[in-house]
């Protein structure tokens, strides 16, 4: 049962890493990307909606909890299934235009939010885009990324709880 339930978590997570286009079809080198400047007030103002949205997911995930009834338990496990669906799309949109760190390759063959160096996946190529930064344009990006990692495990830990009460409601 762990086994099945890592393989699920695993494929979901590549699904989403992976993006809807094979990586094979790259045939062209890309553009090196400028570094954006960070826009904090965006950003926060999209990190208090995920906030609520994470707060709806943790009182949907108690009324899972509570429930005795197995079809009002599979309805509560549909409404937080969706809710965490919309804030996964908020969280991929709070970068803005620059994607993750302002560095990927928004839009190319490998996916959105994919980073490549040489024919390897890797983070090789970033040294140059933080050189680029100005002190204050770093310490924004580490306060947004200080903000976000924790919203990460917090959708990662819903995931799993979530798939728990979808394999014991069978």
């Amino acid at each position: 049962m762990k086994q099945a339930i890592r393989s699920m978590i695993f494929v979901v997570a590549s699904l989403v890493v992976a993006g809807p286009v094979p990586v094979f079809a790259q045939t062209t080198k890309p553009s090196p990307v400028q570094p954006s400047i960070p826009n904090v007030q965006e950003f926060d103002k999209q990190l208090s909606q995920a906030q609520e949205n994470m707060k709806l997911m943790q009182e949907q995930m108690e009324k899972i909890r509570q429930t005795q009834d197995s079809q009002a338990r599979q309805k509560l496990l549909q409404d937080h299934w969706a809710t965490m669906q919309s804030n996964m799309q908020l969280m991929h949109g709070m970068w803005g235009a620059s994607g993750g760190a302002g560095c990927c390759m928004r839009g190319s063959a490998m996916g959105p939010g994919m980073m490549m160096d040489g024919p390897m996946m890797g983070w090789g190529h970033m040294g140059g885009y933080y050189s680029k930064l100005t002190p204050e344009q770093q310490k924004q990006r580490q306060y947004m990324t200080d903000q976000y990692m924790p919203m990460q495990q917090f959708m990662m830990d819903h995931m799993m709880q979530h798939n728990q009460w979808m394999w014991q409601s069978r």
